[in-house]
């Protein structure tokens, strides 16, 4: 491997350099009566997100299902990849990662050999827009959803350049998902802060009022229809939930200022899979099932406390109310109650909490452009068009 070169997935298991093994059980998968509160986590591809693993939503299984199971046991450092159903979504497993075990839904790609085969390399190299070609080019060859086999998966090609060039590419797009984090940990340390804030300042006097009277709730519009393909993106629920993918939408039409999504603006879904959202992207149209949560009389961090605390009213009403999908009604507003400060404290706790919220939703729009470089970075350093002391240069201007 002194050169640039093309290897199959077989090529290097037989090398003894990458093992690759999915977590397809068979009679070994773990029975319903097995999933329990606390156990080992059992991934699934909608525990991935942004690259990670969120092990915090994962299911669980006990110790007799564990016992049981002989394959997709993961690893710390694996690279995990999702190959049914949802198909492309690859995540790094953290070195202090807890004990897991692959679903059926995904696969672990481990280095077994870090002098020929960098496991950050090959995380970086399992994002690329060639990678995911190929994964696209297999996963519609059955009847099923998409799915690609691990048979298929096997046949799969990596392009390894000499080990002192992995690690070069790996330690500058390693520098922007290290960046990439830090902001994602002060963002969610600046939202669990505003709860305990209030939690703690809360008082017997505080009043109760409809979620209705927290903000306006403008509805989006239908802005799928006709679309351009270029323009503003049409965010719909699967882009609140996943970011911007190959279905998305995007369109060149003028719409009404409150039917459009700004960095810092929060967004509510009322349908389907109902959420409370902040706005990190860039400037975007909002479609139909979507709030605007339009704020004055209460400042941002609050509103989004206080929805976020309503949320299992709302998904419950949902639920309770569902033929074919979910949804609230704009009434259900009128029915969720919450509890807001008095004006004397709720200027006090803006005092402090305005400037951690506004620093979140910074930290959240540096992810997106960190994120967005590193995207474009990647193909440009795997192919070699780009050297890697110039994407160095780029880098270290933007961390």
């Amino acid at each position: 491997m002194s050169e640039w070169a093309r290897f199959s997935v077989t090529e290097l298991e037989r090398a003894g350099v990458l093992l690759v093994q999915d977590g397809n059980h068979g009679n070994d998968r773990p029975r319903p009566d097995e999933f329990v509160a606390d156990g080992v986590a059992f991934v699934r591809a909608a525990d991935m997100s942004s690259g990670r693993v969120e092990f915090s939503s994962a299911s669980r299984i006990n110790d007799v299902a564990r016992r049981r199971i002989r394959k997709g046991i993961g690893a710390p450092g694996d690279v995990l990849l999702s190959h049914k159903g949802t198909v492309g979504r690859v995540a790094a497993v953290p070195m202090n990662a807890p004990a897991f075990v692959c679903s059926p839904q995904t696969t672990f790609w481990r280095s077994l050999d870090e002098s020929k085969l960098d496991r950050t390399f090959l995380r970086c190299f399992m994002s690329s827009p060639g990678f995911i070609a190929q994964l696209d080019s297999r996963k519609g060859e059955t009847d099923m959803a998409p799915y690609v086999s691990l048979t298929e998966q096997r046949k799969l090609t990596v392009v390894l350049p000499p080990i002192a060039e992995q690690r070069a590419i790996a330690g500058v797009l390693g520098a922007l998902d290290d960046k990439i984090e830090s902001n994602r940990r002060l963002a969610s340390r600046a939202r669990e802060l505003v709860s305990l804030e209030l939690t703690a300042a809360e008082q017997e006097s505080w009043r109760t009022v409809a979620v209705s009277d927290l903000a306006q709730f403008v509805n989006g519009g239908a802005y799928t229809k006709d679309a351009t393909g270029t323009g503003r993106m049409v965010i719909r629920i699967a882009e609140l939930n996943g970011g911007p993918g190959g279905s998305t939408i995007y369109n060149e039409l003028e719409v009404p200022d409150d039917k459009v999504a700004r960095a810092g603006d929060l967004l509510m879904s009322w349908s389907g899979s109902l959420g409370v959202y902040v706005w990190v992207r860039p400037e975007a149209i909002i479609n139909q099932h979507i709030f605007k949560v339009i704020h004055s009389d209460y400042p941002a961090w609050l509103v989004y406390d206080r929805l976020v605390e309503a949320m299992p009213f709302f998904r419950q009403t949902a639920a309770d109310k569902a033929t074919t999908m979910g949804h609230i009604k704009r009434h259900h507003l009128d029915d969720a109650k919450v509890k807001v400060p008095s004006p004397e404290t709720l200027f006090e706790l803006d005092g402090y909490l305005r400037p951690v919220w506004d620093r979140m939703v910074l930290a959240e729009v540096e992810v997106q452009e960190l994120a967005s470089l590193r995207d474009a970075l990647l193909p440009e350093l795997l192919s070699g068009r780009l050297r890697v002391r110039d994407a160095e240069r780029v880098v270290e201007g933007a961390v």
